[in-house]
């Protein structure tokens, strides 16, 4: 593209695209599209971001284009990949232009910078950044050091070692000269604070500011023990006296200042620098501890900060205390002779920082100053409950937040001291005893700062406070009194929220039901209690107290699920009602109408809040376990539900498709029938196999419901899809995905021993080569066992026909490699632990008997032992009749009685127990079956030569098989 003839049409073309006017804008946009990988397209637009005489739009948009075309072809191996002639040219045009007077285009050609290859293929750009930082044109220079800030934080963020090193030497080269360019440029804006010149204070500033910048990237990332630095150490605790200096400037620039921001920016910049540091090198960190905690208290727990101070900056001492206190660095091991002597070091200064008053008055100063709720908080609280929890409760909010972060820190400093600690609360909460006026606030907002604290501390508490009587005594009074503003009922209920998982006597809870009841009229209050804790989620929850109130509790906080407005909200009632029906499971039934016709409206209404739609797949999980067999009536909204949750090929599933695996698995167990809705969600499965995710594990135990479900309409329906896809599975997942496999295969010949085989067809050749030539893995050849037990035993013309093959695959006759699968088989029993499975061996391998084959009768005496082995596992002796009857059978006798602990059978647990009643395993006994094999074996060889064929089994085995015989 030649760059005088082009640059009129791309200039064109660019203002064009700027128009508002689709027919316009659109053939525009497709001609720059198609200019993006034209050689001298990128130099076209560097000359016209570059020429400040034109329009600010075509400008910007040339610029924009320009930083997407870097991203894109700057790399040699990008496809269409640009020239390095034309990557110098642009080297070259970018270097010169430090005088760009539009803020944003000069922000988004800073930004390239750094992508450009930098220090490799362009060693000139430090040196020439470098001298232009130093020239006194106020733009030229603002301009060079913005983009040397840009560099810098990109070479910083680059974590390959070659990276890494080149980043180490650039900055061991360039940190003396940006240490004093920072301290020209904040020495400059002290100096001019006083001046008043607004637009010169603010010029300076902002020069300090993106020094700043360059040094914290320096500092953090770009040198190899810090500590061992003078530079370093020096501009470190130098950063205490600036800060002082920069807030004693606070005084003189007022709110409204326009120099005010960046102020509090530069300011909050200095303690980022020490917190990153912190993070990054806390050893080295160790020299700075005393100097950052007595800066840190003095100014937030003293009265040094009074009008200097604000509330991000007190966030930021907090989280430098907070930091300090937790960092794992500095924590000596349990025996102090194994820690580190830069361990032991920092533990030592801290300890000898916090001492009882500095520990005293943090703690006092926390609940009696800074947990106080504020007018501006009461207002919110009354007005907008759900905004003011949320808000509270929110995500990293303690990290930006002052309430949350005063929270946090609160809760590490108790808990790393305790024992000092614990007596200064104890004083607290008893200096308010008894009732308070409710007429004082102050009294009022006094008592729930200390109820708040007593809250986050339940853990510390335990063993210190009563908390029964307490709640008796005091709590519960206080729940009763009623009062248009009354911020302590709020609190207590909180509180106890806190403390039922940690210390609340059983006994206690109906009274504690009886107030939420009373309570749940108050919307505000159940908001900030549903979003802190549940009063049925908890480890000593009993439903037989929980039953007087359960229809008043669900139906109110079914009404709370409708009035609420915030997702979040919406998101703990639901969980606080899944809570309700998991804990009385089918004593929901009556109550549930509501909820089940409401819930498809809430889905309808949450298509763009995925996490709602999550606690809404909870809330149904626990729903159809609580149905049962009912939840048949929630098909037309179920049904599309998991369709949707589970189909890859939609977006939601990156979201859903855990929950809604675990539901559309809990709606198979609980189905008392298929129906075709139910059959063709299944065509979802395959995608979801070959994810290869966690979820595969929750993918088998569905295929294994359907199998259960409806075996024949199933498998008819999907096992020719399903082979080829464990075929393609088998060949690549683990042991454990192989065995999960495999007894999909072994379920669909145990539920239908005709149809399975030939379904499962493709499979079993696999399984019986893994037989015959010893599978390795002692889990899986077990599988392999009873798979091929199932086929034995169940189908013996597919027995046949499959051997018949395989005969043909070996290239051996059937007999020779029946004898070689049974010798196999004998061998490996002991891999074999699940007594179903050895016992479903012996009944496979005796249904060979009788028979007149040489090779059958050759394996005998390996037939017999493992008979008899399976004898041992099965046969438990009568000690009043003093016989044996096999312990593995079952019968249609009564259903053994549910207790109040267990779960109700779901109608998978009915259909396995229907399936063992006709299960061989269960229904054949071992010790008949073998007497009538050998009577069989006798009958057809004769006394003597059955005899000869005894003679080859161990004279042991033969006594005890005559012992377990006894009575035949």
């Amino acid at each position: 593209m030649d760059l005088n003839s082009a640059s009129t049409v791309v200039l064109q073309v660019l203002t064009q695209a700027t128009s508002q006017d689709t027919a316009v804008l659109k053939p525009a946009e497709e001609q720059l599209k198609q200019w993006e990988t034209q050689p001298g397209f990128y130099s076209v637009l560097l000359n016209i971001f570059t020429n400040h005489t034109l329009d600010i739009n075509v400008r910007w948009l040339a610029v924009l284009y320009f930083k997407n075309g870097i991203d894109r072809y700057w790399r040699r191996v990008a496809p269409h990949a640009l020239s390095e002639e034309e990557k110098s040219t642009l080297r070259a045009g970018l270097i010169t232009n430090f005088n760009e007077p539009i803020n944003q285009v000069s922000e988004k050609m800073s930004a390239n910078f750094a992508r450009l290859d930098c220090p490799r293929q362009w060693p000139e750009l430090i040196p020439t950044l470098i001298e232009s930082v130093k020239v006194q044109d106020d733009l030229r220079q603002h301009r060079a050091l913005l983009t040397f800030y840009h560099v810098t934080k990109t070479l910083a963020s680059k974590r390959l070692s070659a990276d890494r090193k080149l980043f180490y030497d650039l900055a061991s080269g360039i940190y003396s000269f940006a240490c004093s360019l920072w301290n020209h440029h904040t020495d400059t804006f002290l100096q001019q604070v006083s001046s008043g010149n607004e637009a010169a204070v603010l010029s300076s500033l902002e020069r300090t500011l993106l020094s700043l910048k360059v040094l914290r990237k320096l500092t953090v990332n770009g040198i190899v023990e810090p500590h061992k630095n003078m530079e370093v150490m020096g501009f470190l605790h130098g950063i205490f006296e600036r800060l002082k200096q920069f807030l004693e400037c606070s005084r003189s620039i007022g709110a409204d200042n326009v120099c005010r921001d960046r102020l509090e920016k530069t300011i909050i910049l200095f303690t980022k620098v020490l917190l990153d540091f912190l993070d990054q090198h806390p050893f080295s960190f160790t020299p700075l501890i005393q100097r950052s905690l007595e800066f840190s208290v003095s100014y937030v727990f003293t009265e040094v900060g009074e009008g200097v101070t604000f509330e991000r900056f007190i966030v930021q001492c907090m989280n430098l205390i907070k930091m300090i206190v937790k960092n794992y660095a500095y924590k000596p091991s349990k025996n102090f002779e194994d820690s580190s002597p830069a361990t032991l070091e920092a533990h030592k200064i801290k300890m000898a920082f916090f001492t009882y008053p500095t520990l005293t008055e943090i703690c006092r100063r926390l609940v009696s100053h800074y947990f106080l709720l504020t007018e501006e908080e009461l207002t919110m609280w009354e007005e907008d409950p759900e905004g003011f929890t949320a808000e509270e409760t929110g995500g990293d909010s303690w990290k930006y937040s002052l309430r949350p972060c005063t929270e946090v820190l609160f809760i590490d400093i108790f808990h790393e001291y305790n024992q000092t600690l614990t007596p200064v609360l104890l004083e607290m909460m008893q200096t308010l005893q008894g009732p308070t006026n409710v007429e004082d606030m102050n009294a009022l907002l006094i008592k729930d700062a200390v109820y708040n604290a007593v809250g986050l501390a339940a853990y510390e508490l335990f063993d210190s406070v009563d908390f029964d009587q307490w709640f008796k005594n005091q709590l519960l009074p206080e729940l009763q009194v009623i009062h248009n503003r009354q911020p302590l009922r709020r609190r207590v209920i909180w509180l106890i929220g806190q403390w039922i998982s940690v210390r609340f006597k059983s006994d206690l809870r109906p009274m504690l039901y009886e107030a939420i009841c009373n309570l749940l009229q108050d919307q505000d209050l159940v908001v900030l209690f549903l979003n802190r804790s549940s009063p049925v989620d908890d480890f000593e929850f009993r439903t037989d107290q929980f039953l007087p109130y359960l229809e008043t509790m669900f139906t109110l906080l079914f009404q709370l699920l409708q009035q609420v407005t915030e997702c979040d909200t919406k998101m703990h009632v639901l969980h606080v009602l899944s809570c309700v029906i998991e804990r009385v499971n089918v004593q929901i039934r009556p109550y549930v109408g509501c909820l089940v016709q409401y819930l498809p409206l809430l889905w309808k209404q949450s298509e763009e809040h995925n996490m709602l739609r999550c606690a809404i797949l909870t809330t149904l999980i626990h729903l159809v376990q609580g149905l049962g067999a009912d939840s048949k009536n929630l098909y037309p909204f179920l049904l599309p539900v998991i369709q949707l949750s589970t189909d890859v090929s939609q977006p939601p599933h990156v979201y859903l498709l855990e929950d809604g695996l675990e539901l559309w698995l809990v709606t198979l167990e609980n189905s008392p029938c298929i129906t075709p809705e139910l059959l063709r969600i299944f065509q979802n499965m395959s995608p979801l196999l070959e994810l290869s995710s966690e979820s595969v594990r929750t993918c088998f135990k569905i295929i294994n419901g359907y199998i259960f479900l409806s075996s024949t309409e199933f498998l008819q329906t999907y096992a020719v899809g399903l082979c080829q896809s464990f075929c393609e599975l088998l060949k690549e997942i683990t042991t454990d995905g192989q065995v999960q496999v495999l007894k999909v295969v072994e379920n669909a010949l145990k539920v239908n021993p005709v149809l399975g085989p030939q379904m499962f067809q493709p499979i079993l050749p696999c399984i019986f080569r893994g037989i015959i030539e010893g599978e390795r893995y002692p889990v899986v050849m077990s599988t392999y066992l009873g798979v091929m037990g199932r086929v034995l035993l169940q189908n013996t013309s597919f027995f046949s026909s499959l051997l018949n093959e395989m005969a043909h695959k070996f290239n051996q006759e059937m007999d020779q490699l029946l004898g070689n699968m049974i010798e196999m088989w004998v061998d490996r029993m002991d891999n074999i632990t699940q007594p179903e499975r050895r016992k479903l061996s012996a009944l496979a391998l005796l249904s060979l008997l009788p028979s007149d084959n040489s090779v059958i009768q050759d394996k005998f005496c390996g037939i017999i032992n493992i008979s008899v082995e399976g004898l041992h596992d099965v046969m438990t002796e009568d000690p009043e009749t003093g016989t044996y009857k096999d312990c593995m059978l079952m019968s249609h006798l009564e259903e053994p009685k549910v207790t109040e602990d267990e779960e109700p059978p779901t109608e998978q647990d009915k259909r396995k127990k229907m399936l063992a009643l006709k299960d061989p395993v269960h229904t054949v006994s071992l010790q008949q079956f073998i007497y009538e094999k050998l009577k069989a074996q006798q009958e057809l060889l004769g006394e003597q030569g059955f005899q000869s064929l005894m003679e080859t089994v161990d004279t042991e085995i033969v006594t005890q098989l005559q012992e377990f015989l006894q009575g035949f």
